[in-house]
């Protein structure tokens, strides 16, 4: 199953030829076994014939020729490339079998909406694996089909080489269980893959919204006169529908029943097709000695994104070009996973945000229509704004139009309102602790660095988190809000904003360190307890934040109202300090976060326990600010929507508390995510918040702020016209560029209201030039003699 990315998928595909040198020479498996006989298994036996014709390979496959599962298999251009160069019978043969297309068609609630530019090309898999066969054959490869591998251990103590390629329920595999250590994920939807006698002209899906729930149509040519078609919907969809009761027959006849709209009313027939659920394979290690796994054995990519067969396939060039370029086995199956395993990682994290996507296909059912198919197209992170108008610009401006976007203006440069305040584009300096404050005053650094990025386009700057009190503050150098030299050093600040960057708001994020307060700066050792000078603790229960740190006192109810009264304090001072915005900060492990989490407060009064009670004290110190914060002015606040840890906060309670918060009155929640628990385990990777910040901003029905590895333009157009995010947060890319939103406008062309270069700067408004450019290019070659011609 392909998805809309196309050539956009990093393949990591090698182009390998084969080396001149007699591969004796090179120290390389003189015999090696392939287990298993799919693509990825025939591949590799035929690449490392094709390299070394004297080495013998043989394939042990337990099924017969043509047995398969599925009907179409689809291959990118960069993995078609990598054929290509390194076996091009191969590229040829599959060329004349692939079908070819550009267009995705998505039907939702009987409207059609069409996306071109994509390329894509499929063929068969029972055709695909006859073209593997006979290069196979031809090649000299020993193929053992109907034959059934002996043990792994016995295989690796008489060949050189083992490749396991026996699929996602290896049997190699867990064989070598306690070595490879694998971890599969089994995920909430069903599916069943089915044919039909004709082919579709486009990729299509297709939504059904039946009285049982949610069902997708995933739908594709491989041939001529056929399409493969996947029909997917929750498990308890699936049950609710009666499909566990339906045996292969009735399951392919109620499928094209359901969609017969798609079909023209024709059938769908089958193929030994079963209703399975997918599961995500990630093994900790894919060698061990002589053996080494590869494809579905080694990891699995969700259908919606990718095909196993691409990963497979190269995986086999990465395998095949490693064993010629490295001078031992060892050597060359550890540059293979070196190589290949952050290619598969990024490739499952985009899965997993597609696959997750479809899982929670109700949530973006009442969207417009064409955005909820840009939200579709873009669901992977894969394919972005910017990607997808050089494809098709057509479609992504309608969808532009359809958003609001005045005509030549990017997604990230449209106003929003919150409360009083519009904010002229979509881009937020995130609030970053600078540790640079004296007796938590904020000084001529804090005027320059948040001035600079003010003058840098943004249209919200935030302060590093702000302590209300001297105990509240993370470092010595925290600033703070708990005395009158403060607000006046803040007063200085936001009056240069607002006069030397009109248009660009200011806001302030109030907190208290909790437990994690009373560390070295972050330079110094991030979370490291002071070596002197420190400060007593307190939290919601006594629980040092690692080993080694201090151990908090458990906050009595005398000390809740002495707290809750400095937030009271800090929010009166903050507004006569002239900021725009207030942020609550209710994540990342300090103080409020410490209530909210079950992992850190462990009390057994009216602050502890359930949901509710957890919630009782930042509610409380919510309300206490909203009443003394201008009613003009928006409150926002910061929560954590998982601890990346078990038994911790999770996204499901994170909606709760986003829901509880915005029916204090909260304008917006900025969702970030960890740092509340140090043996936390997140999933790092680009944007890999902001799925978080899309499921708060669709169930709990409130503005979001989206944050985490955000980096691009292009990914703040992308989250904010897909509707998964209303303003988008960066922190690191305006450390590496003050006048990051300036930038992000003259790199689109776009000089308007919501990014205003300041006078002085308006010279500097077009990239300067580096260099000559206009030098004539070669235009003819001369071949000397006995070259070619």
């Amino acid at each position: 199953m392909p998805s809309p990315e196309g050539t956009a998928t990093p393949s990591g595909a090698r182009a390998i030829t084969a080396d001149p040198r007699p591969p004796a020479t090179k120290g390389h498996p003189r015999h090696t076994a392939v287990v298993g006989g799919g693509p990825g298994g025939l591949y590799t036996a035929a690449l490392l014939k094709r390299l070394a014709p004297d080495r013998r390979v043989t394939v042990y496959e337990r099924g017969a020729p043509d047995d398969t599962f599925g009907f179409g298999v689809v291959l990118s251009d960069e993995t078609l490339g990598g054929i290509e160069h390194a076996d091009p019978v191969v590229y040829e043969a599959l060329e004349q079998d692939f079908v070819r297309w550009d267009d995705i068609d998505i039907v939702h609630r009987g409207t059609h909406h069409t996306s071109t530019g994509h390329r894509f090309a499929a063929l068969g898999r029972r055709r695909l694996l006859e073209i593997l066969h006979d290069r196979c054959r031809g090649l000299g490869v020993d193929l053992r089909l109907r034959t059934e591998a002996p043990p792994p251990d016995r295989l690796a103590e008489t060949h050189d080489l083992v490749v396991a390629a026996d699929g996602v329920h290896s049997a190699t595999r867990e064989a070598y269980r306690d070595v490879f250590r694998p971890h599969v994920t089994a995920h909430r939807c069903r599916y069943i893959w089915l044919a039909a006698d004709f082919a579709f002209d486009a990729f299509r899906f297709e939504i059904a919204e039946t009285e049982h729930g949610v069902m997708q149509l995933h739908g594709y040519p491989y041939g001529a006169d056929a399409s493969t078609v996947i029909v997917e919907m929750r498990e308890e969809v699936w049950r609710a529908a009666g499909f566990d009761a339906l045996d292969e027959d009735e399951s392919t006849a109620r499928c094209a029943k359901i969609f017969a709209d798609a079909l023209g009313g024709r059938p769908l027939r089958s193929n030994k097709s079963a209703w399975t659920t997918f599961r995500t394979v990630v093994n900790e290690r894919w060698s061990h000695g002589n053996l080494v796994l590869l494809g579905d054995a080694a990891h699995t990519a969700h259908f919606s994104i990718g095909s196993g067969t691409k990963l497979a396939v190269e995986d086999a060039l990465a395998l095949a070009a490693c064993l010629e370029e490295q001078p031992t086995l060892r050597a060359a199956l550890a540059a293979y996973e070196e190589e290949r395993r952050p290619v598969v990682a990024s490739t499952q994290r985009a899965a997993k945000a597609s696959l997750e996507w479809f899982e929670d296909l109700a949530r973006y059912l009442d969207q417009p229509p064409r955005r909820f198919a840009f939200n579709l197209l873009t669901r992977s992170r894969r394919v972005t704004h910017d990607n997808l108008r050089l494809r098709d610009a057509q479609f992504t401006g309608a969808v532009e139009r359809e958003f609001g976007c005045p005509p030549g203006t990017p997604p990230m440069f449209t106003p929003l309102r919150l409360r009083g305040l519009t904010l002229r584009n979509r881009v937020v300096v995130s609030p970053m602790d600078m540790y640079s404050a004296t007796d938590g005053v904020p000084g001529d650094f804090h005027l320059v660095h948040l001035g600079a990025r003010a003058l840098g386009g943004a249209g919200l700057v935030m302060t590093e988190m702000v302590c209300v009190s001297p105990e509240g503050r993370i470092t010595p150098g925290c600033a703070g809000l708990y005395t009158g030299r403060q607000e006046e050093a803040w007063r200085r600040i936001t009056d240069f904003v607002h006069a030397g960057a009109p248009g660009t708001a200011i806001g302030v994020q109030l907190g208290h360190s909790g437990r994690k307060g009373s560390t070295r700066l972050m330079w110094e050792g991030m979370d490291e307890p002071l070596p002197e000078g420190n400060w007593p603790l307190v939290a919601p229960s006594p629980l040092p934040y690692k080993p080694g740190s201090q151990v908090p006192r458990e906050l009595s109810r005398a000390q809740l109202a002495d707290i809750r009264g400095q937030f009271t304090a800090a929010g009166v001072r903050a507004g006569r300090a002239g900021f725009d915005l207030l942020e609550l900060h209710c994540a990342h492990g300090y103080l409020l976060s410490g209530f909210l989490s079950p992992l850190t407060n462990h009390r057994t009064d009216a602050y502890g326990g359930s949901p509710q009670n957890r919630l009782r004290f930042p509610l409380e110190v919510f309300d206490a600010l909203r009443e003394v914060w201008p009613a003009e002015r928006p409150m926002t606040v910061r929560v954590s929507a998982t601890d990346w840890a078990e038994g911790g906060t999770g996204a499901d309670e994170a909606v709760a508390i986003a829901r509880a918060f915005a029916a204090h009155g909260a304008d917006a929640v900025d969702v970030s995510t960890g740092q509340v628990v140090a043996d936390e385990r997140p999933e790092f990777g680009r944007s890999y918040q902001t799925p978080y910040a899309d499921r708060i901003r669709h169930e709990a029905g409130v503005p979001v702020i989206a944050v985490g590895a955000i980096s691009s333009w292009d990914d703040v157009n992308s989250l904010i016209l897909a509707g998964r995010a209303d303003l988008c947060a960066l922190a690191r890319p305006h450390l590496y560029d003050p006048h990051w939103t300036l930038h992000a406008a003259a790199e689109q062309g776009y000089d308007g209201p919501g990014a205003v270069w300041p006078a002085p700067y308006r010279a500097g408004s077009r990239p300067p030039r580096t260099g000559r450019t206009d030098a004539p290019r070669p235009r003819l070659t001369l071949h000397g003699p006995g070259q070619d011609t």
